[in-house]
């Protein structure tokens, strides 16, 4: 069925996550190996086979020449005792025949022979006929053609034959050799001398095991020379990559042991300049933060001084501002609303610094989330009702305790709720508070002018602003949401932002109900279809 891994696959899968398997995945030298293992079993075995096969023909040619020379002789033998014989009867005939018969068996059992048949031909005389002589069972392995070619021929024909065993043995390969002769009075008879080739077939095996053997060693000793070289020559490698799975880690100070000028010596002192190089650019590099964070935090505390002798001059004229005239009024509330928003600013830097110190802390304490949002969007009211925004609240009728900084939570929370009114563009604004048995999560969902996938990428980042040339109504840093994160990331929760250009934005935070463990669940979805 489409979609379904084969039982191929399945085996693959359960295969490649063997111990045995990972371990030869994972290491070069195994792998190598294994490969030169391979490739010197196929050398071994095509060596083996061409040197069989070149075994088999050189030594059954050669005891081939011997088994005809020596056929040769004996039908040249056979034939003269024939010739010279003064056997008149059938009897007669036979008898000289079966002691011709059996002297040839007995003097070519030397070279090998084991039986010796004399058999009739078509030509034979039907009024001067005798029997056949010698073994039945090997008659059946003369084919009708070798037959043939005796009984039409002049000379000696070969055959290779399988020898039929004896009780409890097994065939042996022959050689099987006839030709006709004359017989007195009996006429032309068939002559078959049948040769073994055991003992040739036992010598070719014990060269074949004797290789076998010979070769088992090399086999066997190639994966293990091979592995041992080759990871002695890797180590470096290893080395290398160790240090740097170290260096990733952040400890700036690993090397590698370099010995020698080769290849991979070359590759250590190149990895060391590298990390020397890189912990070089890396402490500069804190340097000039650590530099920056304590020039930011510097500045904030001591522009807090003259801010507040400033702001507490521009209240007085603020509020003596009706008796001004048209102009100078103008003035002293632009002054007030940018006082209040350098003083705002210099709070989210002294927060930031904060953080960029590692100093910020955790004052937790156990509230209901759906109190918290309740908090926020009341604080918030004014701003929505002055530009035409519904804020509605969508709670759950059981609590949402949580152990968190009220104060970080109500600012995360009013961040998102502020950005989601100002870019409603009059649409309502959903604020939708849940849990689960070990997270709450709080989403704030405007249908305004919403995001596009690059200001959701870069929505959290510091002075981030998606529309610079749009009109804010209540100022702001560019800090903001960048606070709202690192306050989420304090909590050990999950802050997470989706926008759709002209369909609205979505800003959902998820933390743990206690204090110091990590969200496991999704109380709510970041975003959710319009329905």
């Amino acid at each position: 069925m489409p979609g379904h891994p084969s039982r191929w696959s399945r085996l693959r899968g359960r295969l490649i996550h063997l111990r045995p398997v990972r371990w030869a995945r994972s290491s070069l030298s195994v792998r190598i190996a294994v490969v030169m293992t391979a490739a010197a079993a196929v050398v071994v075995v095509i060596f083996a086979l061409i040197a069989s096969t070149l075994l088999r023909d050189s030594v059954f040619q050669g005891r081939r020449e011997v088994v005809l020379d020596d056929a040769s002789v004996r039908f040249s033998s056979a034939q003269s005792v024939f010739d010279q014989s003064t056997a008149t009867t059938p009897d007669q005939v036979e008898d000289a025949a079966r002691v011709t018969v059996e002297s040839i068996r007995t003097s070519a059992a030397g070279a090998g022979a084991v039986s010796v048949m004399l058999l009739h031909s078509s030509e034979s005389p039907d009024t001067f006929r005798i029997n056949e002589i010698g073994s039945s069972d090997m008659k059946g392995i003369i084919t009708d053609d070798l037959r043939e070619d005796v009984q039409t021929g002049g000379t000696a024909y070969w055959q290779s034959v399988r020898i039929p065993a004896d009780s409890g043995g097994q065939e042996e390969p022959g050689i099987i050799v006839g030709t006709s002769v004359n017989l007195p009075r009996a006429g032309t008879q068939e002559m078959y001398i049948i040769y073994s080739l055991e003992s040739e077939q036992t010598m070719i095996d014990t060269v074949m095991r004797v290789l076998g053997l010979g070769t088992l060693p090399i086999v066997l000793g190639v994966p293990f020379i091979a592995f041992l070289a080759l990871h002695r020559l890797l180590r470096p490698v290893r080395d290398t990559a160790n240090a740097a799975t170290r260096l990733a880690g952040g400890d700036l100070d690993t090397r590698v042991d370099v010995r020698g000028g080769d290849e991979m010596a070359r590759l250590g002192r190149a990895f060391n300049n590298m990390a020397a190089s890189l912990q070089d650019q890396i402490s500069e590099y804190d340097e000039l933060s650590r530099l920056q964070q304590r020039f930011v935090s510097d500045v904030s505390h001591e522009l807090r001084t003259p801010l507040t002798t400033i702001r507490m001059a521009e209240e007085m004229i603020h509020q003596d501002r009706d008796s001004f005239a048209p102009v100078t009024k103008r003035s002293a509330e632009l002054l007030h609303g940018q006082v209040a928003r350098f003083e705002e600013m210099l709070a989210d830097l002294l927060e930031i610094s904060r953080y960029d110190a590692q100093s910020a802390l955790l004052d937790a304490e156990s509230v209901d989330l759906r109190g918290v949002a309740q908090k926020v969007v009341d604080s918030n009211a004014d701003l929505a009702s002055r530009l035409g925004v519904d804020i509605r609240i969508h709670v759950p009728p059981s609590r949402c305790t949580a152990e968190v900084d009220v104060r970080r939570v109500e600012r995360v929370l009013r961040n998102f709720l502020v950005n989601a009114i100002e870019h409603a563009e009059g649409a309502p604004v959903d604020i939708t508070v849940a849990a689960s048995q070990t997270d709450v999560a709080v989403r704030v969902r405007d249908h305004g002018v919403g995001m596009s996938e690059h200001t959701v990428a870069h929505v959290f980042d510091r002075f981030f602003r998606a529309d610079p040339a749009r009109t804010r109504t209540t100022g702001g840093t560019g800090l903001g949401l960048s606070i709202a994160s690192e306050d989420v990331a304090l909590h050990h929760g999950v802050i997470e932002a989706w926008g759709e250009i002209g369909v609205g934005s979505s800003f959902l935070v998820i933390l743990p109900r206690i204090a110091g463990e990590e969200t496991v669940s999704r109380p709510l979805e970041l975003w959710e279809e319009e329905s």
